[in-house]
């Protein structure tokens, strides 16, 4: 029993040892196969899409999540739409009114909103907007073209 114990401390004491000689933030106990590391993207150099004269965004995603900058110019409406995927809005700079379910909301700069999976909700600017979403899962929709309540502006 006292081998055992002894044993013990000594193996904690390796890997205790062993995780101060890690770099920082490194984690011993993940999966070797694991080897996935943090990429950093500079957002000002993702396209620009025009999806009217009033409304633009930018986007990216990873494997679950999609962050998205809309910019909205006052009197610019998304029309009523769901999905199935969450969405968090973050009004950066100007307000929006978020019409839902017979409910209207005024979100203005520096409030969020979250909105659940298939709820439905619609948008309008109240004035010149920049609205930060996310959304989990990343929207299909986009990526594939299939959003119905979008249309995509023809390129001049």
């Amino acid at each position: 029993m006292k081998k055992l114990a002894v044993f013990s401390a000594l193996l904690a004491f390796s890997a205790h040892a062993a995780n101060s000689l890690l770099a920082p933030g490194i984690i011993p106990t993940i999966s070797d196969h694991y080897k996935a590391v943090p990429v950093v993207y500079p957002f000002d150099n993702m396209p620009i899409e025009k999806i009217s004269e009033t409304v633009s965004r930018q986007y990216i995603y990873g494997s679950q999540s999609m962050l998205v900058k809309w910019i909205f110019k006052k009197g610019a409406l998304v029309a009523l739409h769901h999905h199935s995927n969450e969405q968090i809005t973050w009004i950066t700079k100007g307000s929006v009114k978020v019409s839902s379910q017979g409910t209207e909301y005024i979100v203005k700069a520096g409030e969020v909103m979250v909105i659940p999976p298939n709820v439905p909700h619609e948008f309008l600017a109240l004035e010149d907007t920049i609205d930060i979403d996310m959304f989990t899962p990343v929207r299909q929709d986009w990526i594939d073209g299939t959003a119905q309540y979008l249309q995509i502006a023809p390129k001049k």
